[in-house]
């Protein structure tokens, strides 16, 4: 039988306890046995009124996840849904690889994130807290006060975790999405629109969540060139980008197509003019944007080889 795993991660006092009383007190458990797995002790505790047909177990190191503790936990406790309350100076990495018995899912993550300490986090345990945000399916900022919510905002989290679903909270509990609307961050009136080289990771967040307003656009661009080891006969040019320290920098590409591209070596600087296309594509696993390229000569590496947010 699979048994589905709700992980929830964050640092102490992110509001990881508040958010699994929450969802216990509106009964997810109420149908279904529940196995409470607690990997830190914060301040606040479980509601026990909330905790009829759940079962808590506490670990005190990481080396103890491992599949058999967990099997041996379901011969126990024989639930039908596990929540993981992830201790958050732990990596979930060893975890979701290889700490799973094969019929435990890991159906959903879940991150909950103190805005007003965001930023001494990012800076002091980057690695830490950027493994939780890129691998979320779902991220709560809570505690935010207008300034932050800007901040945030600022920051361009969508650059960093385009799938998953992200919430501003404020103090009072009331919840607004991250997302404000359909702005976008370029002038769209010209034939010809330039994405200057700083701004190649606004671009592609935009073009990848609103790709129909770029479909049929010409742009202008440097890029460094790539072919596709995974997908062989695939052209895709990107950047770096960095999206809070140097150990995530990651290269970031698009789908491009043009009789002279296979000319050019991998990291070759090109400067491409292009159409853009909505088109299936393997690579994407669904539709995303082709760059139908018209124009491309080398070129000389921007300032900045790397974009930064």
């Amino acid at each position: 039988m699979e048994i589905p795993v709700y992980l929830i991660a964050g640092f102490l006092d992110a509001g990881k306890t508040s958010f699994i009383n929450g969802i216990l007190q509106d009964g997810f458990a109420r149908e279904d046995r529940t196995l409470l797995i607690c990997c830190e002790e914060g301040e606040e505790e479980y509601d026990r009124r909330a905790l009829d047909n759940v079962f808590t177990y506490t670990v005190d190191e990481p080396e103890q996840l491992t599949p058999e503790l967990f099997k041996k936990l379901e011969k126990q406790y024989k639930p039908k849904q596990v929540i993981i309350e992830f201790n958050g100076m732990w990596m979930m990495e060893p975890l979701y690889r290889d700490g799973l018995p094969a019929n435990w899912i890991l159906y959903q993550i879940m991150c909950l994130v103190d805005a007003t300490t965001f930023d001494v986090y990012l800076k002091n345990m980057g690695q830490l807290m950027m493994e939780k945000i890129t691998n979320a399916d779902m991220l709560v900022f809570n505690r935010c006060t207008p300034e932050l919510k800007e901040a945030l905002r600022a920051r361009n989290l969508r650059m960093v975790n385009r799938r998953a679903d992200i919430y501003l909270e404020d103090n009072d509990g009331n919840s607004e999405d991250y997302l404000t609307g359909n702005e976008c961050p370029f002038d769209m009136t010209p034939d010809l629109i330039d994405i200057p080289d700083d701004d190649y990771g606004v671009w592609y967040v935009d073009v990848m969540d609103h790709l129909d307003r770029w479909d049929g656009k010409r742009v202008h661009m440097k890029l460094l060139m790539c072919h596709s080891k995974k997908f062989p006969g695939v052209h895709c040019p990107g950047r770096f980008v960095m999206t809070c320290c140097e150990n995530d920098i990651q290269f970031v590409g698009v789908v491009a197509k043009g009789k002279d591209l296979k000319a050019y070596k991998n990291r070759d600087w090109v400067e491409v003019t292009a159409t853009v296309r909505k088109e299936y594509i393997e690579a994407y696993q669904g539709e995303g944007p082709v760059l139908y390229v018209d124009k491309i000569t080398t070129c000389a590496k921007p300032a900045q080889e790397v974009v930064s947010f």
